[in-house]
């Protein structure tokens, strides 16, 4: 059963998808070894994902080891309507539109949960919430989930130390390569990419203000600073800022830093970081975008009520006039850029290869293992098993530690 928009963009969402795979080889891997041992046979999985069509070869992953699979957007304007038209034309369960209301965007999130998930892939929590908060009764029937960004991990956690979580919860975004890689290289193009494809804009010369440097923000920072930009960074973590400057960049308050801004991009995973007279400090012209999980961190009514007049001015870019004249502009308002603008297409596959691995071996963990409550770090061993793959499919060899090298490490007494 599937509610997408139109069947008819099937072929042309299977074109995608059929790209995608080549370029995952990783997953590709992993689907292989699931058709062969079927880990997933009689188990359903729900997922609360950017509908793309990356992450729909996710789901063809699980279903090839033998999951019923089940699969909603987790942001009302990143579903490819394409490729949830695809999936469900290969036999996954698809519940989502591009530009779903809110009321639309809890219905198809609850359109999952009727499938009555024994796992829970999830990008936000939205869906685990939801299955905490309206639908408790299912609670019982869930062995586990697993949570990709670092936005919902934090909810998470904040939930599990209030002692409401009552799942066991993989922190998929805590494996080494899933932040080392997803949140750093592949936030850092994909940003780039929906930012210049939807302004036509030069990055080189202009300053970027990057509000945040943990791994996302960090990949940011490097990417503006490829690309010629003068880039100031904004933290709150004294060890993150010392960090950045050592980094080269200039780091200062945000209110000091939208003085200086061409380009401001949030990536903290809070709320309000560029509100209030933020708005007013900023130069005609100024570009606002963000790049965190949800649409919060750029205060849109804060930015209205300091406007005489809105409008949509490219597609994804929206016009606000000051009182005193001056123009901002705020893209795919204010939501995800690399998915929610019009130009958006996420993360490259290579980059996805490693984070939907990641997924796919702690599913298959979850169903192995009898875990505590909680939220749990995804096994190193998992880790190294992707990246060998990933190694593998590169060409690439390394070394391996000889006998002597790993009797001298292993013997304390030993010295020069």
């Amino acid at each position: 059963m599937s509610k997408v928009r139109n069947m008819n963009l099937a072929d042309e969402g299977i074109k995608k998808i059929k790209w995608v795979q080549k370029h995952m080889p990783v997953l590709e891997h992993i689907k292989k070894e699931f058709e062969r041992t079927k880990p997933f046979e009689g188990i359903t999985i729900g997922s609360c994902l950017h509908l793309e069509p990356k992450t729909i070869n996710l789901g063809l992953t699980l279903q090839a080891g033998g999951a019923e699979v089940a699969m909603t957007g987790c942001n009302p304007l990143s579903t490819h309507d394409d490729a949830t038209a695809g999936g469900a034309a290969l036999g996954l369960n698809m519940y989502g539109w591009r530009e779903e209301t809110e009321e639309e965007y809890y219905e198809t999130i609850n359109d999952v949960l009727d499938h009555k998930p024994d796992i829970i892939i999830d990008d936000g929590a939205d869906m685990i919430l939801v299955l905490h908060q309206e639908r408790k009764e299912l609670l019982s029937n869930v062995k586990g989930a697993c949570e990709e960004t670092t936005t919902g991990v934090h909810r998470l956690e904040a939930m599990h130390a209030d002692n409401a979580l009552k799942i066991p919860l993989i922190a998929v975004n805590d494996a080494y390569t899933k932040y080392l890689f997803d949140n750093r290289y592949g936030t850092g193009q994909s940003t780039f990419d929906a930012i210049m494809g939807t302004t036509n804009m030069l990055i080189a010369g202009k300053t970027v203000v990057v509000c945040g440097y943990g791994w996302c923000g960090r990949g940011v920072a490097t990417r503006a600073n490829g690309l010629g930009a003068n880039v100031i960074v904004t933290e709150v973590d004294a060890i993150r800022a010392l960090e950045a400057r050592m980094d080269g960049y200039r780091v200062m308050p945000t209110k000091e830093a939208v003085k200086h801004a061409d380009l401001l991009i949030t990536v903290t995973g809070n709320i309000n970081v560029v509100s209030g007279d933020d708005f007013r400090n900023m130069k005609d012209g100024c570009m606002l975008a963000n790049s965190g999980h949800f649409n919060v961190e750029i205060n849109r009514e804060d930015l209205e009520n300091q406007s005489v007049s809105v409008e949509e001015v490219r597609e994804s870019v929206e016009e606000f006039t000051m009182e005193d004249g001056r123009k901002i502009y705020l893209l795919a308002d204010g939501r995800l850029v690399n998915l929610a603008a019009e130009r958006g297409q996420g993360h490259p596959a290579e980059i996805m290869d490693l984070s939907f691995a990641a997924q796919a071996l702690s599913a298959k963990y979850i169903i192995e293992n009898d875990l505590d409550v909680g939220v749990i770090k995804s096994p190193d061993e998992l880790d190294y098993k992707i990246a060998g793959l990933k190694l593998k499919a590169m060409d690439i060899e390394i070394d391996n530690l000889s006998d002597r090298q790993n009797e001298y490490l292993n013997n304390w007494q030993e010295g020069t």
